[in-house]
């Protein structure tokens, strides 16, 4: 997947100065798109090995070609309901700053290049909903796509228990 990302920041570079690529990805019903630039590969979902006292969001941790990579499913942190996992299930190897972090997602969909006039802001509708880890909202071919700033949210505090393991 890095060679992708290269090859796709090669191309934004030429499509020009406000362009940034995404991978797009779903969860339960909503669509996601990261920075490509931040993914290191995608893989299927395998087992996982546990590790005691981890918040449940945090499947456990892979052996990812002798380094260890903690998986973090991203359908139970954010309340989605019943979580399966088939074969259409995927997970994102995240490289963020040189920390590996693994993403369980319900699939990916695309790499899609957005302008910046095409990213709004993302409206203050209730105080409740925590939305300072989207960055904006994207709609393309009338499909709307939620922006996550992915590498803020693993930074997160709570997140923070990643390094723990």
């Amino acid at each position: 997947m890095s060679a992708i990302a290269e090859q796709s920041n090669q191309e934004s570079n030429t499509t020009g100065a406000n362009s940034n690529e995404y991978l797009t990805f779903v969860l339960g019903e909503e669509s996601y798109g990261i920075e490509i630039l931040k993914v290191q590969e995608i893989r299927g979902y395998d087992a996982v090995t546990k590790i005691a006292n981890t918040p449940s969001f945090i499947k456990g941790v892979v052996n990812l070609r002798g380094l260890i990579v903690p998986i973090v499913d991203l359908r139970i942190k954010f309340h989605l309901g019943k979580v399966e996992y088939n074969e259409l299930t995927v997970v994102i190897i995240l490289n963020l700053g040189g920390r590996v972090v693994g993403m369980v997602v319900d699939g990916v969909s695309d790499v899609m290049n957005l302008q910046s006039n095409q990213i709004r802001t993302v409206p203050e509708i209730v105080s409740s909903i925590d939305t300072k880890y989207i960055t904006g909202l994207a709609t393309v071919d009338e499909k709307m796509f939620i922006l996550v700033d992915i590498e803020q949210l693993m930074n997160s505090q709570e997140m923070e228990l990643i390094d723990a393991i």
